[in-house]
Formats: structure tokens, sequence, C-alpha cells
């Protein structure tokens, strides 16, 4: 076996939050930033693993043994270990000839966006392993985590993507974005991470009729012919109404920023992450004097 590196994109959902799951068409951006995977040989039996974040500190670390075809935490079990290990789990099941018993490897993987951006660490860790192991990342994720899949084809992609999740089977195209107003928009985090499951679960809870999905896809696909900012923010504006209405929320912009002139768009579970917002550059020191300091130009976001 020779060293091998493996490397995946984030994501960030520009439509379709939640509703994506239920056969919305939904539009996607790969981030410049994402994770790589690093895999070498080592002297030492099973696998020891390293997980490094964008300033190059270690934030995991963990030694896993293969005994009878089946991979074990060698340290105490908490969630990331927990999750770490369904994965490896799930990969070896879909493909037996992953990580034979007398093998030796070393793992490091090393994000290049803050861990609580949401952008994707588990989706890019998803994809990255399916590549080392030579496995479906769709069937993977299913197993192991669930979604729509749409990370997954973010992190493949090297350009915007209209994906859908049609009877079980993801289904996406590249497409290009005819914005020439990329220079009003922003994405601004909100200093918290939202767990996307915990959003899931409490969609599931809810009733969308079809005309509400297919609201929603049409919104997707008329950004794909919108040449206006005014126009963008009136699709956005409608969108975040569905969207409110569905999982009994308020808007991000009703409940924090009532007094900003300007559109605000959650992206994915909302309350937390990234919002997408309009406005100049000088009108977005809003946020900044609310003290919210992480803002990404849309152009520095978009892969």
């Amino acid at each position: 076996m020779t060293k091998q590196k493996f490397y995946s994109n984030g994501k960030l959902l520009l439509t379709g939050e939640y509703i994506v799951l239920d056969g919305a068409t939904a539009l996607a951006i790969p981030t410049k930033y994402g994770q790589s995977l690093e895999v070498e040989p080592s002297e030492k039996k099973g696998i020891q693993w390293e997980s490094f974040d964008e300033k190059n500190d270690v934030w995991f670390k963990g030694n896993f043994k293969i005994t009878d075809g089946q991979i074990a935490s060698q340290n105490p079990l908490n969630l990331v270990r927990n999750q770490l290990l369904k994965i490896l789990h799930e990969a070896k099941k879909i493909n037996p000839e992953f990580l034979f018993e007398n093998e030796g490897v070393r793992v490091d993987t090393k994000l290049d966006f803050p861990i609580n951006w949401g952008l994707g660490t588990s989706s890019t860790l998803i994809n990255n392993i399916a590549q080392w192991a030579n496995v479906d990342a769709y069937e993977l994720l299913k197993n192991s985590f669930g979604g729509s899949g749409y990370d997954i084809a973010a992190a493949q992609s090297d350009a915007p993507i209209l994906y859908e999740l049609k009877n079980g089977n993801s289904k996406f195209r590249k497409v290009p974005l005819p914005w020439d107003f990329t220079d009003s928009l922003f994405f601004v985090h909100l200093n918290k991470k939202q767990d996307s499951k915990e959003g899931i679960a409490k969609y599931r809870n809810t009733s969308v009729t079809e005309k509400t999905i297919q609201r929603i896809s049409d919104i997707s696909n008329k950004l794909l012919l919108c040449y206006s900012l005014s126009d963008f923010e009136k699709l956005m504006n409608v969108h975040e109404e569905i969207i409110s209405d569905i999982i009994n929320l308020p808007t991000i912009k009703s409940q924090h920023f009532s007094d900003y002139p300007h559109n605000i768009k959650s992206l994915g579970a909302w309350g937390g992450d990234f919002v997408l917002v309009t406005g100049t550059g000088n009108e977005i020191d809003y946020f900044r004097k609310k003290g919210f300091h992480t803002i990404v130009p849309f152009e520095e976001m978009i892969k």
C-alpha cells in the first residue's frame, strides 16, 4: 500500500433546506473550503487516526483494531468515535476487502474551515472514506448518517448543482449562476453550530404538499434565470416564508434582524451556521456591530 490522499469539498444549500428530503429541487454550492484525508502504511496494526482543524491543532485522536472482520475502538467511546466507527463499519460491510486484519494504517484528516462553520465536517469525511474504501458515497451516507445526499454531490462537484432525490436515487447536474450581483452577497456566520439531524427530525413531523414541493423547485430553477438583485431577493424572501410556515419557526430576519433593510436567508438547518445576506460592504457592518464577525463574500466561498 502506498500513501493515498483524498479531498472533498464543503457545501452550502442555498435553496430546498429540509424539503429536499421529499424530492424538491435544491440549489447547492461546493465551497472552496473542504477536508482532506491521507492514509499511509503503519507498522502498528489497526488504524491510528488523527484529525486536525484549520489551525493544524488535533481535535480528535483515536486508535481502532480490526478483529474477525470487525472494527472496534481501542479508546473509550464518545460521540465522535461512535460516528467514525459507524462510518468505517458500514464501509467495510459494503466492501469486505476494505481494511484487512493484518493491515496497519495511519490516517490523518485535515479541515480547512472551522468545525463550527457547518460546511460539512461529516459529509466530507464520508465522501473521503468512500473514496478510500472504494464504495459508493451515497450508499455509505445512507447506511451511516442518512440525509438527502446533496452534500455528497457537492463534495464531488467543482461547480454549483441542482440536486434532486427521487425514489431514493440522487440526481444532480452542474449549473452556471448568471448572477452579476455576487459582490452584494455575503455569508454571515451566526456563531453557533446547528444540529442538522435535530432539524431533520423536527421536519419529519410536518406535512408537506406536492404543491409546496413544486413551489420550492420552481424557485430553485428560477434562480438560474435571475439577472437582478431585486428579483433574487424576492425569490429568497418567498422561499423563507414557505419554509417558515412548514417548520413553524419564525424567519431569522424577523427573529433577530428585523431592522436590517435587505434580504437574510437561512441555509441548511435553521437557527445556526451561515445565513446568506444581501447588501453592500458598508451595510454588512450591521452584523459586525451585533457581534457576528465571520463574514465571507460569496465569491470567496463558492468553488
